[in-house]
């Protein structure tokens, strides 16, 4: 008898501890247990950070927001889509740039008016441009230049190339008696042919990019491509705004030489 009661309790205590683990397993199923949190690196600074607390662009990370808004020591700024452009060089000299200039581009000529026409900008600046897309292109194809920024009609910020390194937008120019002004300037594409305004979202844009700029180059002087290359270029032509520009910036008026007047 002794024997049958101990029989009976060694079952009813393994009946017990099955129900138990069951009832463990049930409580638990679906809940996902979290693995070890994935550390990344901020593009701009390096440090290392949960994946959780960064902010992605482009698949790269920042640590935060102002470091994402502003131009790395690479000479790249976070918040502008990078497209990297072949076309640029060293700069002669270690001295930062210390002149913007301002042009305008529309591929093909007026072709933004119709349709969306950025993707063939950045095409071009990259050397990809297909010839038998438009007769324009054509005509242009074998050209290789660049700018360091666009900033699209809806006022899209792209970036070609760093501003530490020597894009080829200006050609033959002079600014103050200084020739090649590739060598000390940073370019900045407005899309648009010159007969067309300018919109708002590209004001706005160019005011943002400006005062990114002036955080590492501080006291930068503006010009457009036609006071630099006044025998060849136009842009950005009647239709750029000075006024509105420099009212947006801030940017004391002695740091445009060439005055406000819309030319």
């Amino acid at each position: 008898m002794k024997w049958l009661l101990l029989l009976v309790g060694v079952s009813l205590f393994y009946l017990w501890l099955k129900s138990k683990k069951q009832a463990e397993r049930r409580t638990n199923e679906g809940v996902k247990i979290p693995g070890p949190e994935v550390i990344v690196q901020c593009k701009h600074c390096k440090v290392h950070i949960p994946l959780s607390d960064a902010i992605t662009r482009e698949g790269r990370v920042y640590c935060s927001s102002e470091h994402l808004n502003t131009i790395d020591n690479q000479g790249w700024l976070g918040n502008a889509t990078w497209c990297a452009s072949p076309n640029f060089d060293s700069r002669p000299t270690a001295n930062p740039p210390d002149l913007v200039v301002i042009h305008h581009i529309s591929l093909p000529p007026g072709g933004f008016q119709k349709r969306s026409c950025t993707q063939f900008i950045v095409d071009f600046f990259q050397n990809k441009i297909d010839p038998t897309e438009h007769p324009y292109f054509a005509e242009i194809a074998d050209q290789k230049v660049s700018s360091h920024f666009l900033i699209s009609r809806t006022g899209e910020l792209i970036q070609f190339v760093s501003t530490g390194s020597r894009a080829w937008h200006a050609g033959v120019s002079e600014f103050l008696g200084r020739e090649r002004c590739n060598d000390f300037s940073i370019g900045i594409e407005l899309e648009g042919d010159g007969e067309t305004t300018f919109e708002d979202a590209q004001y706005s844009a160019l005011a943002k990019l400006v005062a990114n700029l002036q955080l590492t180059i501080p006291n930068l002087q503006f010009a457009g491509h036609s006071d630099i290359a006044p025998e060849r270029k136009t842009d950005p032509g009647v239709q750029f705004n000075w006024q509105k520009f420099q009212a947006q910036t801030g940017i004391s008026e002695e740091n445009f030489p060439y005055g406000l007047r819309s030319r």
